[in-house]
């Protein structure tokens, strides 16, 4: 696709289990823009730092600005990887603001000590997920560094980030915050669609 100077571009950067397929969505959203979906296959904040910068310039080149949006640990990794990049704004939905806490958060509900986790160096859990000493390591010794025009839309009914760690991201780093009262961390209802979609027009 041939780029233009005078266009702004979108990037979607999707969530766990997600696709940059799901940037089609928002292509209506912005029809003055063209929008595209960051296809990437980093599972940590480490590869992620490899990966994001050479995907996000190959995208990017040739348009006069870029818009961000972040789905859940999309945001974090975006905001672990693209800090220094050249970007006018983002929306972050659901997005993952304090991973340590995360972490910290799914030790307590497995019942996993910071010891047991530094002894046995990864640890499978009955939420579907892996514990790993070497991830709670770099974002303790990595912290996020943000200063990007932000925009945050949080769902009441969020199972992984409270309101008071978001509230508390969004106060430090100057960032807008719009809470849904029926909102999950997954917006995928057709009401959860709508606010999102309406909030992305009313922010930007």
């Amino acid at each position: 696709m041939e780029k233009s100077k005078m266009r702004n571009t979108v990037i979607y950067i999707h969530g766990k289990g997600g696709s940059p397929d799901e940037a089609e969505h928002y292509k209506a959203l912005f029809p003055q823009n063209d929008v595209f979906g960051l296809d990437y296959h980093a599972q940590t904040p480490w590869e992620a730092k490899r990966e994001f910068p050479t995907l996000f310039h190959r995208v990017c080149e040739g348009y006069r600005s870029v818009v961000l949006i972040a789905n859940s640990i999309g945001a974090f990794f975006a905001m672990n990887a693209l800090y220094e990049e050249n970007i006018e704004r983002a929306f972050f939905i659901s997005p993952v603001v304090n991973m340590e806490k995360l972490i910290c958060n799914m030790m307590l509900w497995s019942n996993v000590t910071e010891n047991d986790l530094r002894e046995k160096k990864e640890i499978e859990t009955d939420l579907g997920e892996t514990l790993s000493w070497a991830y709670l390591c770099y974002v303790r010794e990595n912290p996020l560094v943000w200063t990007v025009p932000t925009a945050i839309l949080y769902g009441a009914k969020d199972n992984l980030t409270s309101y008071d760690t978001v509230s508390e991201f969004a106060l430090e780093h100057g960032a807008s915050l719009t809470v849904m009262k029926n909102g999950e961390h997954w917006f995928h209802t057709e009401e959860q669609m709508s606010f999102l979609d309406d909030w992305l027009k009313g922010a930007f």
